[in-house]
């Protein structure tokens, strides 16, 4: 695959992220609890490309949850612009070398499982980055911070069992795998 292709495959899926978490912070608000589902663009990337461009997606992909939660709305500054990505991007590479390892044609069990798997990267770097990044870095606001933890982790394996029924479904297409294998293959 061209370098090009991998650019634009790369920041189409980044963008399709960032857009999918931009609609969760308004259209799929309940209240306090926005559905995120901005993993979908990160684990395209691994399953149809690698663990480098899930990796590389993640990155991009977690740059507006970053943004939002270090600066926009929320107290963790350049830690959360940090940290946000860092996560996702674990998600991604891990994503991709299980996706390696296994087969490609998967059925929708194991590939809902893959899923599930490779997010427990990112589940462990949420809790090291909540228990000690957070107190280290932004003390003050580290006891109400460090107190969401647990809730945190309760929606994103949530959101990750909706991320991996989704991905389920779409991996059984047949026309959705085909036009992706046929672009990132030329």
């Amino acid at each position: 695959m061209s370098k090009a292709r991998c650019v634009s495959f790369v920041a189409a899926m980044g963008a399709l992220g960032n857009l999918l978490f931009a609609a969760s912070q308004s259209l799929f608000n309940l209240g306090q609890i926005a559905l995120d589902l901005s993993h979908l663009a990160t684990y395209i990337a691994a399953l149809y490309g690698s663990p480098y461009l899930g990796l590389m997606t993640g990155v991009i992909v977690g740059l507006g949850p970053g943004l939002y939660f270090g600066y926009i709305g929320g107290q963790l500054g350049a830690l959360g612009l940090l940290g946000l990505p860092t996560g996702k991007a674990l998600t991604g590479l891990t994503a991709g070398v299980l996706a390696r390892r296994l087969s490609r044609s998967m059925s929708a069990v194991r590939t809902a499982f893959l899923i599930l798997s490779s997010y427990v990267p990112e589940c462990l770097f949420t809790i090291v980055f909540f228990k000690v990044f957070i107190p280290l870095f932004v003390p003050a606001a580290s006891k109400y911070l460090v107190g969401l933890l647990v809730p945190i982790l309760v929606k994103a394996w949530t959101e990750i069992a909706v991320v991996a029924a989704l991905i389920s479904m779409l991996t059984r297409s047949k026309g959705f795998s085909d036009f992706l294998r046929k672009y990132l293959s030329s």
